[in-house]
């Protein structure tokens, strides 16, 4: 299943999608923007700011906490958890045109005292041990096909006690070949397995209280009106992007609908303590 082309991802070509949108806000070069401006578009998980929230309030987030977090796309949740809490987010970002924007989206919230962007591969990059309060990612986990350096990395940046907190794919049923060439290529998914084997590597990395929570009910519901509101507004977002943009998106809702609907693939929220 393993996919070394993050761009077969439709969802992360593109990136002009984010400047035709400043644009469209009348804010393309010049003028402070707010973080709720550009949580129609920089929020690449399911649920938006709401999942966000759940995380500060399911882990009393606060000022005083260092977070890292794993995949930071554009920045859309480093920047909310920030500005909503006061923390200081280390947020990892693998793309370097992501990164990019996340970095002059972040400098243009005046947020770049509290979150640093760094872009690389999460695995080879070099943090201080027993230094963060909670390591978070939202829909990124599952691009990273050696899972146990990845936990192991997690649970040594820790603090004692610390926290682990993840929105992922995890399945039910294994893929049939064909299957797994396709979530290879358009989901970029180097890592799916059951949620009993999720659950047993954090487990085996040393982690304990691991709580899992399926989501993919939520995220099926979710990935259909994302859809439709997408369909319902394809004249706007033809004039904002372009008829090839919008046919990119199109095709990759149609995607993540599909398989979360289809009764293999499954949406996972797991919490887990060092």
């Amino acid at each position: 299943m393993l996919n070394n082309n993050i761009k077969s991802m439709k969802l992360y070509n593109f990136i002009d999608r984010v400047y035709n949108e400043l644009k469209e806000l009348g804010k393309e070069t010049k003028g402070e923007l707010s973080v709720n401006e550009l949580s129609s578009f920089d929020q690449l998980h399911y649920h938006g700011t709401e999942a966000i929230d759940f995380a500060i309030e399911k882990f009393k987030i606060e000022h005083n906490f260092k977070v890292l977090e794993i995949g930071s796309g554009l920045g859309g949740p480093a920047r909310y958890l920030a500005k909503k809490t006061g923390a200081r987010v280390t947020a990892v970002e693998l793309q370097q045109d992501h990164n990019d924007a996340a970095v002059y989206l972040t400098k243009r919230c005046c947020l770049d005292s509290n979150v640093e962007h760094i872009c690389g591969d999460f695995l080879n990059l070099e943090f201080p041990k027993n230094h963060f309060n909670i390591v978070v990612s939202w829909l990124a986990l599952y691009h990273i096909p050696n899972r146990k350096k990845l936990l192991q990395k997690c649970i040594n940046l820790l603090k004692p006690n610390g926290y682990f907190f993840g929105e992922d794919f995890a399945c039910y049923k294994p893929f049939s070949e064909n299957e797994k060439l396709e979530l290879s290529k358009d989901f970029f998914a180097n890592y799916l397995v059951s949620f009993h084997q999720y659950k047993t590597d954090l487990s085996e990395a040393g982690f304990s209280n691991i709580l899992i929570e399926d989501m993919t009910k939520s995220w099926s519901i979710f990935t259909k009106e994302r859809y439709k509101s997408y369909q319902d507004n394809i004249k706007r977002h033809t004039r904002v992007h372009n008829k090839v943009i919008v046919q990119n998106m199109l095709y990759f809702y149609e995607f993540a609908m599909r398989y979360l609907d289809g009764g293999k693939l499954g949406g996972i929220r797991v919490f887990a303590k060092k």
